[in-house]
């Protein structure tokens, strides 16, 4: 369930959002490398990781975080969404092990929110793809990042993850806020916004606030700002770990 990246010293692991992958953070892996050895994690039912069809909550993905920090040694923590709310929670959890944390349009308070919208976009969606040129066009500036998230089958192209799998790690979001989480982290903490964020507002500064980080809002980027804004995610980034290793 993880991927090699590449690079050498520092320790930086890769957490992704819901319905990712960790192979859908090559484009940022590439340069990340200059800053330590990278590796990414494929989460419970996504990618290639075996622990399918299971009621997963953000402490089964946390006990998998810990279990690779425990060989890695301290490591930088960069999370996308769901995979910023992981990044988060184990540093809290494991202040020994995280270094620093990048938590890119995220939220630890979803109360009230359903998945329901969701599952209308997805029926919508004209799955099974007939090919990998279908994803990328039907996703436009997300269609690198999609065609990484399916799988050919007898019948074309179909989501590696499970739509009631996802829609069952989700729901818990609607219920749990991870507030104490937030008041816990010790290691600094980069929030990067989404100018377009589906994220509640204010919410993200008051995480980098809290947690005594920065904040960031990368105006006119979508929900994948490193896709929708690269230069900007790899700038502020990069500033954030020459800061923090002291490069």
């Amino acid at each position: 369930m993880r991927v090699e990246f590449g690079g050498e010293g520092q320790p930086i692991l890769l957490l992704h959002g819901l319905m990712g992958r960790a192979s859908t953070w090559w484009p940022v892996a590439d340069w990340l490398t200059a800053y330590g050895r990278v590796v990414g994690l494929d989460a419970r039912s996504h990618g290639r990781n075996l622990h399918r069809g299971g009621r997963w909550r953000t402490p089964d993905f946390v006990a998998d975080i810990a279990e690779i920090l425990s060989e890695l040694g301290p490591t930088v923590l960069i999370g996308h969404s769901m995979g910023g709310l992981h990044a988060v929670v184990a540093a809290a959890e494991h202040p020994d092990l995280v270094r620093a944390v990048v938590a890119e349009d995220m939220a630890v308070d979803l109360r009230g929110r359903t998945a329901d919208g969701w599952r209308a976009l997805f029926d919508a969606w004209p799955t099974p793809f007939p090919s990998l040129r279908h994803v990328r066009d039907f996703f436009g500036v997300l269609g690198p990042y999609f065609a990484e998230c399916v799988r050919e089958g007898d019948r074309g192209y179909e989501l590696l993850s499970d739509i009631d799998d996802l829609f069952e790690i989700a729901s818990e979001w609607g219920t749990q806020d991870y507030w104490d989480s937030v008041d816990k982290v010790q290691c600094p903490l980069l929030s990067i916004e989404a100018g377009y964020s589906i994220m509640p507002p204010g919410q993200q500064a008051e995480i980098a606030q809290r947690a005594g980080g920065r904040h960031l809002v990368v105006p006119g980027a979508g929900h994948v700002v490193h896709v929708d804004a690269p230069q900007v995610y790899r700038g502020a980034v990069e500033a954030f770990l020459s800061d923090v290793l002291g490069r």
